[in-house]
């Protein structure tokens, strides 16, 4: 059954403007037909579609809401765009599969890419949230600078992933059961070694997240399999 992102309200689900085009557009979807939706807040419902047109779609409720448990730990990753965007795009799709909270964007000394398109990110992971049956929507915050991110988005513990040659935490040592966290991946060329102190002194500690050297998406998607599977 197609899955449907939608509001809800007194026993009406009013699809995004988005939705509905694809629902009556390319699904070729009618009045009548039964649909799953999802509010991005953590619940699904089960509804009739009553007016289909590619403008507005909206469904009358039937059953629900049914509450998606909420996993037992937050992860934010905030990571640097990489040159070539859809290594990027394609890394959001997987760990949005995986299980992630909230995603940031940094500019950084090092950084090849300083354009992001939320809207076009936006789409990739409603698609990603409906491909694998959840009903919570990711935070998606845009193209932030090192400073913003280190002194304003902090979670409960911090890390900086790097490849400088120094005292580390392993990311298979972490607890992250519980709590919010928030790890910083770098661009290609790495963070600078400004921004990293600039990071410890602002309590974050540095990370190793593998003896091998990645890249920056799959450095991404380890973080979040990681903390995926020691949760």
């Amino acid at each position: 059954m197609n899955v449907f992102i939608a509001s809800v309200n007194d026993q009406i689900g009013i699809l995004t403007s988005e939705e509905s085009w694809h629902c009556a557009k390319v699904l070729r979807k009618k009045a009548g037909d039964e649909i799953q939706l999802i509010d991005g807040v953590g619940n699904f419902y089960q509804g009739i579609l009553e007016i289909v047109s590619d403008k507005k779609c909206t469904a009358k409720i039937i059953s629900g809401p049914i509450l998606q448990a909420k996993r037992n730990y937050y992860l934010h990753l905030a990571i640097a765009p990489t040159k070539q965007i859809d290594r990027i795009e394609w890394m959001i799709e997987k760990a949005v599969e995986i299980g992630i909270d909230e995603i940031s964007f940094i500019s950084c000394q090092n950084s090849e890419r300083t354009v992001i398109k939320i809207d076009r990110i936006t789409k990739i992971i409603e698609s990603a949230v409906k491909q694998s049956l959840q009903a919570y929507l990711p935070k998606i915050n845009g193209l932030l600078s090192f400073k913003e991110i280190i002194v304003s988005h902090k979670g409960e513990q911090n890390f900086i992933a790097h490849c400088y040659n120094t005292e580390k935490e392993n990311i298979k040592d972490l607890d992250f059961k519980n709590k919010s966290t928030l790890i910083l991946i770098g661009p290609e060329g790495d963070f600078s070694k400004e921004e990293v102190d600039l990071a410890l002194k602002n309590n974050f500690k540095a990370l190793s997240i593998s003896e091998n050297r990645l890249r920056t998406e799959t450095a991404g998607l380890f973080v979040c399999q990681a903390a995926s599977l020691l949760s």
